[in-house]
Protein backbone atom coordinates (compact mmCIF):
# COMPACT_ATOMS: atom_id res chain seq x y z
CA UNK A 1 0.00 0.00 0.00
CA UNK A 2 1.46 3.37 -1.00
CA UNK A 3 1.70 6.18 1.59
CA UNK A 4 -0.99 8.10 -0.29
CA UNK A 5 -3.30 5.08 -0.32
CA UNK A 6 -2.73 4.48 3.40
CA UNK A 7 -3.59 8.07 4.25
CA UNK A 8 -6.92 7.55 2.48
CA UNK A 9 -7.83 4.90 5.08
CA UNK A 10 -7.09 7.17 8.07
CA UNK A 11 -9.09 10.11 9.55
CA UNK A 12 -9.12 12.92 7.02
CA UNK A 13 -9.39 16.68 6.72
CA UNK A 14 -9.89 18.67 3.51
CA UNK A 15 -6.68 19.26 1.57
CA UNK A 16 -6.85 22.96 2.41
CA UNK A 17 -6.42 22.06 6.08
CA UNK A 18 -3.16 20.17 5.52
CA UNK A 19 0.35 21.51 5.38
CA UNK A 20 3.84 20.19 4.88
CA UNK A 21 5.44 19.38 8.23
CA UNK A 22 8.65 17.82 9.42
CA UNK A 23 8.39 15.38 12.32
CA UNK A 24 9.48 18.18 14.63
CA UNK A 25 6.64 20.38 13.39
CA UNK A 26 4.12 17.52 13.52
CA UNK A 27 5.02 16.78 17.15
CA UNK A 28 4.77 20.48 17.96
CA UNK A 29 1.36 20.58 16.26
CA UNK A 30 0.15 17.57 18.27
CA UNK A 31 1.20 19.25 21.50
CA UNK A 32 -0.44 22.51 20.45
CA UNK A 33 -3.70 20.76 19.49
CA UNK A 34 -4.00 18.87 22.75
CA UNK A 35 -3.01 21.83 24.90
CA UNK A 36 -5.58 24.01 23.14
CA UNK A 37 -8.32 21.40 23.55
CA UNK A 38 -7.62 20.41 27.16
CA UNK A 39 -6.26 22.77 29.83
CA UNK A 40 -5.08 19.71 31.80
CA UNK A 41 -2.37 19.02 29.18
CA UNK A 42 1.03 20.53 29.86
CA UNK A 43 4.62 19.95 28.72
CA UNK A 44 7.59 19.73 31.04
CA UNK A 45 11.28 18.93 30.84
CA UNK A 46 14.75 20.38 30.44
CA UNK A 47 14.70 23.49 28.20
CA UNK A 48 11.20 22.75 26.82
CA UNK A 49 9.77 26.11 27.88
CA UNK A 50 11.52 29.38 27.09
CA UNK A 51 14.08 27.74 24.77
CA UNK A 52 11.57 25.52 22.96
CA UNK A 53 13.43 22.24 23.37
CA UNK A 54 16.85 21.14 22.15
CA UNK A 55 15.25 19.88 18.90
CA UNK A 56 12.62 22.70 18.88
CA UNK A 57 9.66 20.34 19.35
CA UNK A 58 8.09 22.62 21.98
CA UNK A 59 8.90 25.90 20.27
CA UNK A 60 6.26 28.60 20.78
CA UNK A 61 4.30 26.75 23.46
CA UNK A 62 5.82 28.80 26.29
CA UNK A 63 4.72 32.06 24.65
CA UNK A 64 1.26 30.72 23.78
CA UNK A 65 0.34 28.89 26.99
CA UNK A 66 2.58 30.39 29.63
CA UNK A 67 5.24 29.14 32.01
CA UNK A 68 2.73 27.15 34.06
CA UNK A 69 1.94 24.87 31.07
CA UNK A 70 5.37 24.76 29.40
CA UNK A 71 7.55 24.10 32.39
CA UNK A 72 11.32 24.23 32.43
CA UNK A 73 12.63 21.74 34.97
CA UNK A 74 15.94 21.06 36.72
CA UNK A 75 18.30 18.47 35.24
CA UNK A 76 16.83 15.65 37.33
CA UNK A 77 15.01 13.05 35.25
CA UNK A 78 13.82 11.05 38.26
CA UNK A 79 12.35 14.18 39.78
CA UNK A 80 10.72 15.21 36.50
CA UNK A 81 8.87 11.90 36.19
CA UNK A 82 8.00 11.83 39.90
CA UNK A 83 6.44 15.29 39.60
CA UNK A 84 4.57 14.20 36.46
CA UNK A 85 3.12 11.19 38.29
CA UNK A 86 1.81 13.46 41.04
CA UNK A 87 0.29 15.77 38.44
CA UNK A 88 -1.32 12.84 36.63
CA UNK A 89 -2.87 11.41 39.77
CA UNK A 90 -4.39 14.81 40.48
CA UNK A 91 -6.10 15.27 37.12
CA UNK A 92 -3.46 16.71 34.80
CA UNK A 93 -2.03 15.15 31.61
CA UNK A 94 1.69 15.96 31.65
CA UNK A 95 3.84 15.34 28.58
CA UNK A 96 7.42 14.86 29.75
CA UNK A 97 10.34 15.40 27.38
CA UNK A 98 13.56 13.54 28.03
CA UNK A 99 16.14 15.61 26.19
CA UNK A 100 17.68 12.40 24.80
CA UNK A 101 16.47 8.83 25.32
CA UNK A 102 19.94 8.11 26.71
CA UNK A 103 19.10 10.31 29.71
CA UNK A 104 16.04 8.28 30.70
CA UNK A 105 17.91 5.87 32.96
CA UNK A 106 17.89 8.06 36.11
CA UNK A 107 14.07 7.98 35.84
CA UNK A 108 13.82 4.19 35.45
CA UNK A 109 12.70 3.56 39.04
CA UNK A 110 9.94 6.16 38.86
CA UNK A 111 8.75 4.92 35.47
CA UNK A 112 8.81 1.20 36.23
CA UNK A 113 8.15 0.97 39.98
CA UNK A 114 5.67 3.83 40.27
CA UNK A 115 4.15 5.07 37.00
CA UNK A 116 3.62 1.70 35.35
CA UNK A 117 2.31 0.02 38.53
CA UNK A 118 0.02 2.73 39.87
CA UNK A 119 -3.27 1.55 38.36
CA UNK A 120 -2.65 -2.09 39.38
CA UNK A 121 -1.35 -1.26 42.84
CA UNK A 122 -4.36 0.92 43.64
CA UNK A 123 -6.87 -1.63 42.34
CA UNK A 124 -7.83 0.74 39.55
CA UNK A 125 -8.60 3.62 41.91
CA UNK A 126 -5.75 5.82 40.65
CA UNK A 127 -4.08 6.30 37.30
CA UNK A 128 -1.56 8.75 35.87
CA UNK A 129 -1.96 9.62 32.16
CA UNK A 130 1.68 10.60 31.60
CA UNK A 131 3.30 10.63 28.16
CA UNK A 132 7.09 10.49 28.07
CA UNK A 133 8.68 11.71 24.83
CA UNK A 134 12.29 10.85 24.08
CA UNK A 135 14.45 11.44 20.95
CA UNK A 136 16.18 8.14 20.26
CA UNK A 137 18.54 6.37 17.86
CA UNK A 138 21.75 7.16 16.04
CA UNK A 139 22.82 8.39 12.67
CA UNK A 140 23.84 11.84 13.95
CA UNK A 141 27.36 10.93 15.16
CA UNK A 142 26.26 11.41 18.74
CA UNK A 143 28.31 8.57 20.20
CA UNK A 144 27.28 6.23 22.97
CA UNK A 145 25.49 8.78 25.17
CA UNK A 146 23.33 10.39 22.48
CA UNK A 147 22.41 7.49 20.16
CA UNK A 148 20.73 4.74 22.17
CA UNK A 149 17.45 2.97 21.44
CA UNK A 150 16.17 1.73 24.83
CA UNK A 151 12.63 0.83 23.72
CA UNK A 152 13.07 -2.86 24.54
CA UNK A 153 13.49 -2.07 28.24
CA UNK A 154 10.04 -0.52 28.42
CA UNK A 155 8.20 -3.10 26.34
CA UNK A 156 9.23 -5.54 29.10
CA UNK A 157 7.27 -3.52 31.68
CA UNK A 158 3.61 -4.31 32.35
CA UNK A 159 1.50 -1.15 32.48
CA UNK A 160 3.38 0.88 29.85
CA UNK A 161 2.59 1.40 26.18
CA UNK A 162 5.48 1.99 23.78
CA UNK A 163 5.20 3.87 20.47
CA UNK A 164 7.77 4.78 17.79
CA UNK A 165 6.58 6.72 14.68
CA UNK A 166 8.41 6.77 11.36
CA UNK A 167 6.93 9.88 9.71
CA UNK A 168 5.24 13.21 10.49
CA UNK A 169 1.68 12.08 9.69
CA UNK A 170 1.90 9.16 12.10
CA UNK A 171 3.87 11.13 14.69
CA UNK A 172 1.09 13.67 15.17
CA UNK A 173 -1.81 11.20 15.18
CA UNK A 174 -0.03 8.76 17.48
CA UNK A 175 1.12 11.46 19.90
CA UNK A 176 -2.40 12.84 20.24
CA UNK A 177 -3.65 9.31 20.98
CA UNK A 178 -0.86 8.84 23.53
CA UNK A 179 -1.64 12.09 25.35
CA UNK A 180 -5.37 11.30 25.47
CA UNK A 181 -4.77 7.73 26.68
CA UNK A 182 -5.38 7.14 30.39
CA UNK A 183 -2.37 4.80 30.61
CA UNK A 184 1.26 5.94 30.57
CA UNK A 185 2.89 5.92 27.13
CA UNK A 186 6.57 5.88 26.19
CA UNK A 187 6.81 7.84 22.94
CA UNK A 188 10.19 7.45 21.24
CA UNK A 189 11.09 9.79 18.37
CA UNK A 190 13.93 8.75 16.00
CA UNK A 191 15.85 12.00 15.77
CA UNK A 192 17.61 10.98 12.53
CA UNK A 193 14.28 11.40 10.72
CA UNK A 194 13.10 14.58 12.45
CA UNK A 195 13.75 16.59 9.27
CA UNK A 196 13.37 13.98 6.53
CA UNK A 197 13.46 10.27 5.63
CA UNK A 198 16.81 8.57 6.04
CA UNK A 199 17.84 5.71 3.76
CA UNK A 200 20.88 4.55 5.68
CA UNK A 201 23.83 6.03 3.76
CA UNK A 202 26.52 7.64 5.88
CA UNK A 203 26.88 10.34 3.23
CA UNK A 204 23.17 11.14 3.47
CA UNK A 205 22.76 10.20 -0.18
CA UNK A 206 19.27 9.09 -1.10
CA UNK A 207 17.64 10.78 1.87
CA UNK A 208 15.26 13.65 1.40
CA UNK A 209 12.94 16.19 2.93
CA UNK A 210 9.49 15.55 4.36
CA UNK A 211 8.23 18.16 1.89
CA UNK A 212 8.82 15.58 -0.87
CA UNK A 213 7.08 12.72 0.96
CA UNK A 214 3.30 12.01 1.04
CA UNK A 215 3.41 11.39 4.79
CA UNK A 216 4.86 14.87 5.26
CA UNK A 217 1.42 16.28 4.42
CA UNK A 218 -0.18 16.56 7.84
CA UNK A 219 -3.67 17.72 8.88
CA UNK A 220 -3.45 20.97 10.82
CA UNK A 221 -6.23 20.02 13.22
CA UNK A 222 -6.92 17.21 15.67
CA UNK A 223 -6.84 13.58 14.51
CA UNK A 224 -5.88 10.29 16.11
CA UNK A 225 -4.13 7.15 14.95
CA UNK A 226 -5.04 4.25 17.26
CA UNK A 227 -2.25 2.73 19.31
CA UNK A 228 -1.65 -0.93 18.50
CA UNK A 229 -2.21 -0.75 14.74
CA UNK A 230 0.61 -1.45 12.29
CA UNK A 231 0.76 0.09 8.80
CA UNK A 232 1.59 -1.73 5.58
CA UNK A 233 4.19 0.38 3.79
CA UNK A 234 4.66 -2.02 0.89
CA UNK A 235 2.73 -5.14 -0.09
CA UNK A 236 4.65 -8.22 -1.22
CA UNK A 237 4.54 -12.00 -1.57
CA UNK A 238 8.06 -13.32 -0.94
CA UNK A 239 9.04 -12.21 2.57
CA UNK A 240 7.68 -10.06 5.43
CA UNK A 241 9.89 -7.30 6.85
CA UNK A 242 9.04 -5.94 10.32
CA UNK A 243 10.52 -2.55 11.22
CA UNK A 244 9.80 0.69 13.04
CA UNK A 245 11.18 4.21 13.25
CA UNK A 246 14.18 5.08 11.10
CA UNK A 247 14.60 1.49 9.97
CA UNK A 248 11.31 1.62 8.04
CA UNK A 249 12.97 3.94 5.52
CA UNK A 250 16.24 2.02 5.40
CA UNK A 251 14.31 -1.23 4.89
CA UNK A 252 12.13 0.28 2.14
CA UNK A 253 15.20 1.42 0.22
CA UNK A 254 16.93 -1.94 0.72
CA UNK A 255 13.86 -3.77 -0.60
CA UNK A 256 13.77 -1.51 -3.63
CA UNK A 257 17.46 -2.05 -4.32
CA UNK A 258 17.21 -5.83 -3.87
CA UNK A 259 14.41 -6.37 -6.38
CA UNK A 260 12.77 -8.77 -3.89
CA UNK A 261 8.97 -8.70 -3.60
CA UNK A 262 8.91 -8.04 0.15
CA UNK A 263 6.03 -6.86 2.31
CA UNK A 264 7.08 -4.10 4.72
CA UNK A 265 5.17 -3.47 7.94
CA UNK A 266 5.74 -0.37 10.05
CA UNK A 267 4.81 -1.56 13.55
CA UNK A 268 4.33 2.01 14.87
CA UNK A 269 3.23 0.63 18.24
CA UNK A 270 5.47 -1.94 19.93
CA UNK A 271 3.16 -2.42 22.90
CA UNK A 272 0.36 -3.07 22.23
CA UNK A 273 1.62 -4.98 19.18
CA UNK A 274 -0.60 -5.53 16.14
CA UNK A 275 0.09 -9.26 16.10
CA UNK A 276 -2.90 -9.85 13.82
CA UNK A 277 -1.30 -7.79 11.03
CA UNK A 278 2.09 -9.41 11.62
CA UNK A 279 0.69 -12.93 11.56
CA UNK A 280 -1.44 -12.30 8.47
CA UNK A 281 1.59 -11.05 6.56
CA UNK A 282 3.98 -13.82 7.63
CA UNK A 283 1.39 -16.52 6.98
CA UNK A 284 1.07 -15.13 3.47
CA UNK A 285 4.79 -14.87 2.68
CA UNK A 286 6.21 -17.73 4.76
CA UNK A 287 9.36 -15.76 5.56
CA UNK A 288 10.24 -12.97 7.99
CA UNK A 289 13.06 -10.47 8.56
CA UNK A 290 13.04 -8.34 11.72
CA UNK A 291 14.97 -5.05 11.78
CA UNK A 292 15.82 -2.62 14.55
CA UNK A 293 18.67 -0.31 15.46
CA UNK A 294 18.95 -1.29 19.13
CA UNK A 295 21.45 -3.88 20.31
CA UNK A 296 20.67 -7.48 19.37
CA UNK A 297 20.59 -9.50 22.60
CA UNK A 298 17.22 -9.15 24.36
CA UNK A 299 16.28 -6.41 21.90
CA UNK A 300 12.65 -5.97 20.86
CA UNK A 301 13.37 -8.08 17.78
CA UNK A 302 13.71 -11.14 20.02
CA UNK A 303 10.09 -10.68 21.12
CA UNK A 304 8.99 -10.31 17.52
CA UNK A 305 10.82 -13.51 16.57
CA UNK A 306 9.08 -15.35 19.43
CA UNK A 307 5.65 -13.99 18.45
CA UNK A 308 6.13 -14.96 14.81
CA UNK A 309 7.40 -18.41 15.79
CA UNK A 310 4.37 -19.01 18.03
CA UNK A 311 1.71 -17.75 15.63
CA UNK A 312 3.18 -18.70 12.24
CA UNK A 313 5.31 -21.81 12.82
CA UNK A 314 3.49 -24.05 10.34
CA UNK A 315 3.65 -21.35 7.66
CA UNK A 316 7.39 -20.60 7.91
CA UNK A 317 9.53 -21.72 4.99
CA UNK A 318 12.83 -20.35 6.35
CA UNK A 319 14.42 -19.37 9.69
CA UNK A 320 13.44 -15.89 10.89
CA UNK A 321 16.25 -13.37 10.33
CA UNK A 322 17.25 -10.44 12.56
CA UNK A 323 19.17 -7.36 11.39
CA UNK A 324 20.07 -5.19 14.39
CA UNK A 325 22.72 -3.11 16.07
CA UNK A 326 25.61 -4.98 17.65
CA UNK A 327 26.06 -5.89 21.31
CA UNK A 328 28.35 -2.95 22.01
CA UNK A 329 27.89 0.63 23.17
CA UNK A 330 26.91 2.80 20.21
CA UNK A 331 30.26 3.80 18.69
CA UNK A 332 31.27 7.21 17.41
CA UNK A 333 34.12 6.46 15.02
CA UNK A 334 32.45 3.29 13.67
CA UNK A 335 28.84 4.44 13.65
CA UNK A 336 28.18 3.09 10.16
CA UNK A 337 29.55 -0.35 11.00
CA UNK A 338 27.03 -0.46 13.85
CA UNK A 339 24.05 1.00 12.03
CA UNK A 340 21.92 -1.73 10.31
CA UNK A 341 22.75 -1.01 6.69
CA UNK A 342 20.94 -1.67 3.44
CA UNK A 343 23.62 -4.24 2.62
CA UNK A 344 22.94 -6.20 5.80
CA UNK A 345 19.20 -6.07 5.17
CA UNK A 346 19.57 -7.24 1.57
CA UNK A 347 21.80 -10.11 2.72
CA UNK A 348 19.14 -11.18 5.25
CA UNK A 349 16.40 -11.04 2.61
CA UNK A 350 18.48 -13.17 0.27
CA UNK A 351 19.23 -15.72 3.00
CA UNK A 352 15.51 -16.27 3.63
CA UNK A 353 14.94 -16.89 -0.07
CA UNK A 354 17.70 -19.53 -0.17
CA UNK A 355 15.26 -21.93 1.52
CA UNK A 356 12.72 -23.53 -0.83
Amino acid sequence: MSPAARIATEPQQPAAERKTMSMVQAINSALDCTMAADPAVLVMGEDVGFFGGVFRCTEGLYDKYGAHRALDTPIAEGGIVAAAIGMGVNGLRPVVEMQFADYIYPAIDQIISELARLRHRSGGEFFAPVTIRAPCGGGIRGGQTHSQSPEGIFTHVCGLKTVIPSNPYDAKGLLISAIEDDDPVMFFEPKRIYNGPFHGHDSGAGSGSWSDHPLGQVPTGHYRIPLGKAATIRSGRQVTVLAYGTMVHVAAEAIRASGIDAELLDLRSLLPLDIEAVAASVQKTGRCVVIHEATRTSGYGAELVAEVQETCFWHLRAPIERVTGWDTPYPHAFEWEYFPSQRRIIDALQRTLAYH
